[in-house]
């Protein structure tokens, strides 16, 4: 079991813990965040086809991301409100515990995790080696779509959702704000190493990272089997990449905020709490040509 908790599982979960979870009849909510960027279909198609019995569907696009404007990068997070809704149709109450999980090494599953963290919502954790270890474990998998009721709006409100965000566990930064404090935040970059010194680009317009940030690839944290390193190992790997900066002056940031998620899950995870999402990341900085970028 990876969290001391037995009832409450707020960064990771393994598959043993999960089986049993489910075995007890807690209220538990099992989503699927299985995603491509280049094909925005594949994720939906491969639930369809086989997902953890009653699990349900969050698309990136449309249940993780808000409206595009050109300026606020690829995936920009929606309004609170809008996501409230979102969790009240997936069947999320504030009393369920939430189970993500992707097929990509749960990259998509993290963004789905610091989402409801900013909504408040503190028992949500990452099913360790996400879809491949379930299967390694003969875990049954089905293509029958989940039936159960969902929670609906309550009755004393005419559209409102039934999801009542609660303060928020995920500190964020914009842009503004990281300008005016650049020199005092310790950026941490989660792109492939290639894509951070801007020799390759094939899903922004420019090449680059913003200047000053350091690169941590969010695959570094995992072991070749998909699960995630030993606690304690990433506690001294991000303890070195960290240095003397304590973790709430940390800024999480990648192409459009998704795999900075998984770094700042780690953190979490290994007791370096704290630390601050840039959600619109490099796409909405090099949105803006007049804004300083760094190759190299």
């Amino acid at each position: 079991m990876i969290n001391a908790a037995p009832d409450s599982y707020q960064t990771l979960i393994d598959v043993d813990s999960l089986q049993a979870f489910m075995a007890s009849g807690a209220k538990l909510s099992i989503v699927d965040v299985s995603f491509d960027l280049t094909d925005t279909d594949v994720g939906e198609h491969a639930f369809a086809a086989r997902h953890l019995p009653g699990a349900v569907y969050a698309h990136l696009d449309r249940d993780l991301s808000g409206a595009k404007t050109g300026r606020n990068g690829r995936h920009p997070l929606p309004s609170r409100e809008t996501f409230a809704h979102t969790l009240t149709r997936l069947g999320i109450t504030p009393e369920t515990q939430v189970v993500a999980y992707d097929a990509q090494g749960g990259i998509y599953a993290s963004r789905l995790w610091w989402m409801l963290r900013w909504m408040g919502h503190a028992r949500v954790a990452l099913l360790d080696g996400g879809l491949s270890a379930w299967g390694q474990a003969r875990g049954a998998l089905t293509s029958t779509p989940d039936t159960a009721p969902k929670a609906r709006p309550g009755p004393d409100s005419d559209s409102g959702p039934s999801y009542p965000a609660q303060k928020s566990l995920a500190p964020s930064i914009d842009t503004a704000g990281l300008l005016s404090g650049m020199d005092r935040k310790l950026m941490i970059d989660a792109r492939a190493p290639e894509r951070y010194r801007g020799e390759v680009e094939h899903l922004d317009p420019q090449a680059g990272h913003i200047p000053g940030a350091v690169n941590r690839f969010f695959k570094d944290n995992l072991q070749a089997d998909g699960r995630f390193k030993p606690a304690e190992l990433l506690a001294r790997e991000f303890g070195a990449l960290l240095a003397a900066t304590a973790p709430d002056q940390v800024v999480h940031q990648c192409g459009s905020g998704i795999t900075a998620c998984h770094n700042l899950l780690v953190m979490e995870h290994v007791g370096l709490k704290g630390s601050l999402l840039y959600p619109g990341s490099w796409s909405e900085w090099c949105a803006d040509p007049a804004r300083p970028m760094a190759r190299g």
